[in-house]
């Protein structure tokens, strides 16, 4: 899609970020979110790996899933649902999206909030075929949606209504509807569509009249405008009245998309009419086209129909003999087509050019590779089941892929826990001897020792205590050669020598005691350093033992955890390949099979021709004898059966891409 995939887009990421706040109690605006305020680290991780990366969807998802498992984010836990509802809705995931929409999109959500979530997901039911859902989702939103919402909301409806054939109610809504002027046009073509199959042919002729001569530059409203012209041109051929039909097909654009059709359906017109000679105008045109159109391979039998017709009967079987051989062709080509798609190959070759594409809802098969099945598999990647299916698969595989990653993580877990338990055996008898010394309380006990011998040496006023060690050694030196002195015979040598003794202890003296207080404080500084010290020891010795007392001595746990994440891992990954594996054969079926249709249908045509072609010869070898005898009447001029013509009327139309 357009710029619908961009709202869908815009719209997640409203849900994503804006339904995770704390709700206000007061809102300014009823129809949006408060501020953002993250209250738990694990929600703003999902988060920022949400906005990290636009292909980050399954990563903030699993971590989302795996946190809400854990309770690891108390304060939004409403928030975290509504936020894996929008991601499930972004991967595709509709079913767990509708699910968690239905149970959590509440009164306590904005009415503007609440009703574009529904929207969106009415969107996604309808483009996955679940039409019912699609209804029941629509039908929930209450009161109008913007007017462009609004307005494809209404048409999304009436689609619904038209797939389920419900067409009375399709055209009930849309007669009374009154929406923007760019979607006028479509509001008309679906009521036209819905009143043609209804049965009610010239009620429809004047709406689709009026959308099909639109006059508009607009490439949208130009396709529309084929479309109509051809619904309108088909619906009058399927009722016989084929001077009706010939107007609005011959307003379809030579060089749209509904060309082929349009001209087949002209020259069947002109044929119907009478006027074969008209009918190879268009049907010559047609002719010159690719043969990959059902339309143009009918051509190829329409023309020399025409000149059966017209009793050129050499021209008629050139053109069928021209139509045999490439119709063989074609046959021969899709036949290897087929053989390709049976040996497998048909999805490595369609993914293998989009290899970078996202996973996920948005993701859609951009090109084409260059392979014998490609060319003939246009109308089929157009189709939106087929793309769906194949969205699945590659989804499935890029599944397979992050599981494998997965698995290997297990692995690294696996080594981690060896490493930790030979570790653990390394560290553990160290760290026990330790914690059997009682440190804190040993390192606590000399230090109130030395708070004690400090307020002694205070009390006391020890100066020489808090000295320098070489002023201690003086001091003491001095102390001895008092002691010395003491001890020598009275007499004026004993007094000079004591003399000289005491001035210089008098002098020592005076220095410790003018330091003394300096030294003092310093040292009740440093007692209080060693406290902080003492404090911060004591926590990291609890915080030691706690650890050991709460890490278990052996990783057994650990190791049967991974040992079962491993097991499951492994058996989701085979129910993957499973999955993977049916898909792939359903998608190859559909292609084989949509191969082997445009098969048959050239057989059928092939068939027809070899018919008209000996109806020819038949008719040539009597007219060759009848010429022969006397008085032979004219031959009818050569009449080849007339090839069934199989135009579709339009079905009812896709929602508009806006």
């Amino acid at each position: 899609m357009r710029s619908g995939r961009r709202h869908l887009g815009l719209a997640i990421a409203l849900l994503a970020a804006g339904l995770s706040p704390v709700r206000a109690a007061h809102r300014s605006d009823p129809d949006k979110l408060p501020s953002i305020k993250v209250q738990d680290l694990h929600y703003g991780d999902v988060l920022f790996h949400y906005w990290a990366d636009e292909d980050s969807g399954l990563e903030a998802l699993t971590r989302l899933e795996a946190y809400n498992y854990w309770q690891r984010m108390p304060h939004h836990a409403l928030d975290a649902q509504l936020l894996a509802a929008g991601m499930y809705l972004q991967l595709g995931m509709h079913n767990q999206a509708g699910d968690r929409f239905a149970t959590l999109l509440g009164d306590n959500i904005p009415a503007g909030v609440r009703n574009k979530a529904w929207f969106y997901l009415g969107k996604i039911w309808y483009e996955r075929g679940y039409f019912d859902r699609s209804e029941q989702a629509l039908n929930r939103i209450q009161g109008e949606l913007p007017p462009q919402q609004e307005a494809e909301r209404t048409h999304l409806l009436v689609n619904v209504l038209m797939r389920e054939q419900r067409y009375d109610e399709a055209i009930a809504r849309l007669q009374s509807w009154h929406g923007p002027a760019d979607w006028i046009a479509y509001a008309r073509f679906n009521l036209g569509v819905a009143l043609v199959r209804a049965g009610r042919l010239a009620q429809a002729d004047p709406i689709l009249t009026a959308v099909g001569t639109l006059q508009t530059d607009s490439d949208e409203l130009l396709t529309m405008r084929d479309k109509a012209n051809l619904a309108l041109g088909f619906a009058y051929l399927q009722a016989d009245q084929a001077a009706q039909a010939r107007v609005p097909l011959e307003r379809v654009r030579l060089d749209g998309p509904y060309s082929t059709r349009a001209l087949l359906g002209d020259g069947w017109a002109h044929a119907a009419l009478g006027d074969y000679r008209a009918a190879l105008l268009p049907w010559l045109e047609l002719h010159k086209r690719n043969l990959l159109d059902a339309a143009v391979q009918e051509s190829y039998l329409a023309v020399p129909y025409a000149y059966g017709k017209l009793g050129a009967a050499a021209q008629a079987a050139d053109y069928y003999e021209s139509a045999l051989k490439s119709f063989a062709s074609e046959s021969d080509n899709l036949d290897a087509a087929i053989g390709r798609i049976h040996e497998g190959h048909m999805l490595d070759d369609l993914l293998g050019t989009d290899k970078d594409a996202r996973y996920g809802w948005f993701w859609q098969l951009k090109t084409l590779p260059d392979a014998p099945q490609s060319r003939y598999l246009y109308s089929l990647l157009a189709d939106n089941d087929f793309q769906e299916g194949l969205k699945n698969f590659r989804d499935l595989n890029f599944l397979h892929r992050d599981l494998a990653r997965w698995d290997q993580s297990m692995e690294a877990f696996g080594a981690m826990i060896d490493t930790r338990e030979r570790a653990y055996a390394e560290r553990l008898p160290r760290t026990d001897a330790l914690l059997a010394t009682d440190a804190p309380t040993r390192l606590r006990a000399a230090r109130a020792a030395v708070d004690s011998r400090l307020d002694a040496i205070e009390t006391g006023n020890d100066v020489a205590a808090l000295g320098t060690a070489a002023e201690r050694e003086q001091w003491a030196r001095i102390a001895s050669l008092e002691d010395r002195v003491a001890g020598l015979p009275r007499g004026l040598e004993r007094d000079e020598a004591a003399a000289k003794l005491h001035l210089i202890k008098g002098v020592l003296y005076w220095r410790l005691d003018a330091a003394f207080k300096e030294r003092s404080y310093s040292q009740q500084r440093a007692l209080r350093e060693l406290d902080a010290s003492l404090e911060e020891l004591q926590n990291r010795w609890v915080r030691v033992q706690r650890a050991r007392a709460t890490v278990p001595t052996n990783t057994g746990e650990f190791a049967d955890r991974i040992a079962a994440l491993a097991a499951r891992i492994q058996a989701v990954r085979a129910r993957l390949v499973d999955t993977a594996g049916k898909q792939s054969d359903y998608l190859q079926d559909v292609a084989a099979s949509e191969l082997g249709a445009q098969k048959d249908r050239l057989a059928t045509y092939a068939e027809q021709a070899r018919f008209a072609l000996a109806d020819i010869y038949d008719r040539a070898a009597d007219q060759a004898d009848g010429a022969s005898g006397a008085g032979a009447a004219a031959p009818a001029p050569p009449d080849a059966p007339a090839p069934a013509p199989v135009p579709a009327p339009a079905g009812p139309p896709e929602p508009p891409e806006r």
